[in-house]
């Protein structure tokens, strides 16, 4: 039950929010809403639910880095604490451009970390600290897992007419992941630190 100011006091004379409010769903997840944006719904059916799965795999590597950041060990560990940390930075606009285009295209996007844990394609890390070229491995898979879908989703939005979707995933989700992916993968080639 909602907490409501006294009847008596006119709204100007008080300032105590209305708190514990509950309310109806007003969309359901999965759902689109007609917008005026050009596009058939069956596009924009078609692009939320691709969207959606690469919003909650990108949330999750975004977890992976910051947690990976945390845990880094070794004598790389200055360069690798830093670099993943930015990595996850740059993650960070993605996740919200995506989750805008759903909303752009009258969908709804996921958002809680419980659902986004339920949708994920990519594997759970274990709960503790593993050797540090399998925590990269992780994000390298991590990587290629949402670069395989947002290629799809890109090439399959295209032949749909949904250019926006297509140049979502191309220039930002793909792009940056390569970038990121080529990073990574180059601090797992085994060159000696210092030479003999």
């Amino acid at each position: 039950m909602a907490v409501k100011p006294s009847a008596r006091a006119h709204p100007r004379e008080t300032s105590q929010p209305w708190l514990h409010q509950k309310g109806m769903e007003i969309q359901q997840f999965g759902t689109v809403r007609d917008f005026p944006v050009g596009l058939s719904r069956e596009t924009r059916e078609y692009s939320c639910q691709r969207l959606n799965q690469i919003l909650a795999d990108t949330q999750i590597l975004y977890s992976l880095y910051k947690k990976h950041h945390w845990l880094m060990r070794g004598p790389t560990f200055y360069q690798l604490h830093l670099l993943l940390d930015k990595h996850a930075g740059e993650q960070l606009p993605i996740i919200d451009e995506i989750a805008e285009r759903i909303q752009t295209l009258g969908g709804v996007a996921v958002g809680d970390p419980r659902q986004v844990a339920e949708i994920t394609v990519i594997p759970r890390p274990p709960d503790g600290v593993e050797e540090v070229p399998a925590m990269l491995s992780r994000l390298l898979e991590a990587h290629e897992t949402i670069l395989v879908a947002s290629h799809d989703a890109a090439a399959r939005a295209a032949d749909m007419g949904d250019d926006g979707t297509n140049d979502l995933l191309v220039s930002q989700v793909v792009r940056t992941g390569e970038m990121q992916a080529w990073f990574l993968a180059e601090h797992l080639v085994e060159t000696p630190l210092v030479r003999a």
